[in-house]
């Protein structure tokens, strides 16, 4: 959760600094609900994209977590949507949703049990290094093959 609050906030300030450059640091009246609804858009945009795309944002590929919808597979669009729509509202009470995964029966936040999605462990592992092993009679000794007297 706090590897993932990083990578929002770079997300939210790089977006931010874009739409107040935009707007020569003029956030008055109506304008600041619009730049509110900006940021949540960015947001969605990257999570909706990524959960969508293959079913992790940076930080769940970090820890090896998937997002999945109900047949195994990454979340439709319109999944993926509810989901962000869903667990604003469910973060934002408090952590509310994210409280009820202690006393879920399979320990899904309120937003993924709303949505029809569950985090699971991926079983993805990267491929191990291709590494050959060097023939034992190639081996030289020590000093040995040198051009040294």
């Amino acid at each position: 959760m706090a590897y993932e609050s990083l990578l929002a906030f770079a997300i939210v300030f790089f977006a931010g600094l874009l739409f107040y450059s935009a707007r020569n640091g003029q956030l008055d009246g109506p304008i600041r609900n619009l730049f509110q609804i900006y940021l949540a858009a960015i947001l969605g945009i990257y999570f909706v994209g990524c959960w969508h795309r293959g079913g992790q944002t940076l930080a769940m590929k970090t820890w090896k977590l998937r997002l999945i919808s109900a047949d195994g597979g990454p979340p439709s669009i319109r999944r993926a949507i509810l989901r962000y729509m869903l667990a604003c509202p469910s973060i934002a009470l408090a952590g509310t949703g994210l409280v009820w995964a202690v006393f879920d029966r399979d320990r899904q936040f309120l937003h993924d049990r709303l949505a029809g999605t569950r985090i699971v462990m991926s079983d993805k592992q990267p491929p191990a290094a291709q590494v050959s092993p060097v023939p034992l009679e190639t081996k030289r000794p020590l000093g040995a093959g040198t051009d040294r007297p």
